[in-house]
């Protein structure tokens, strides 16, 4: 998976096509739904970093498709609403969504809650994994105590180095862009050249070649970003 996926779900196609052309812009990859049924038709069969939801649709409106959603999955959820009352935005943080967004809306306002969210979603998915210590060949990560083992030895790490390290090795199978990890990890008010990121996975690989490790845990996929090699890994241990 290349890049952060999104799932719209408004019966209006205009609304839907809106969302579309702001959101691929900002390098996310889109899958749109029309109606609840198919909304959770899609989020059975793919996985999805954000779901924005609209509220007010026909046969199945936009609660009854965020409690289905959260009988399933913890996915985030924006909904989407020309309601202002207060206690419908109550109701529906209560049943389970993340954030709400008022109708009509400004694309930069968009954009940031999407991106809050999704650090946010990061943020709590780290919690559960630094419960946990990642094991590969000779290469131990313990999240929780924000330290990084080779041959039994500890390495030191930037912050920013441990935290590149920890989101690429938490998520094996996942491709990341540049930009996704500047967003994920520097925040999406950065405003620095997205490049500083090969800067840093050059100093993490020079450091884990010092160290002794025989093999390259951070593969560059070329022409899209990084992925974790975790070719011989362990499963992650308590």
């Amino acid at each position: 998976m290349s890049k952060l996926q999104i799932l719209v779900v408004d019966d209006e196609w205009n609304m839907r096509n809106l969302l579309r052309i702001y959101l691929i812009k900002e390098g996310f990859e889109i899958k749109e739904a029309s109606n609840g049924m198919e909304a959770l038709a899609m989020i059975d069969k793919h996985e999805f970093d954000l779901v924005l939801l609209d509220v007010m649709m026909p046969d199945m409106d936009g609660w009854q498709v965020l409690k289905a959603i959260r009988a399933k999955s913890d996915v985030a959820v924006l909904m989407l609403t020309a309601r202002s009352e207060t206690k419908d935005k109550v109701y529906g943080l209560v049943i389970g969504a993340d954030d709400y967004l008022t109708k009509p809306f400004e694309p930069e306002e968009l954009v940031a809650r999407v991106f809050s969210l999704i650090r946010r979603s990061v943020i709590t998915q780290s919690s559960v994994v630094q419960e946990q210590t990642l094991d590969f060949p000779d290469f131990r990560i313990m999240p929780d105590a924000r330290e990084i083992y080779i041959h039994d030895q500890s390495v030191d790490f930037t912050p920013k180095e441990f935290d590149l390290i920890v989101t690429l090795a938490s998520n094996q199978h996942r491709v990341y862009s540049r930009e996704d990890l500047v967003n994920l990890i520097w925040g999406y008010d950065y405003d620095g050249d997205y490049r500083s990121v090969d800067t840093h996975v050059k100093n993490i690989r020079e450091k884990l070649q010092r160290a002794g490790l025989a093999y390259n845990p951070i593969q560059t996929v070329w022409g899209v970003g990084y992925k974790f090699n975790a070719d011989g890994a362990d499963h992650a241990k308590k």
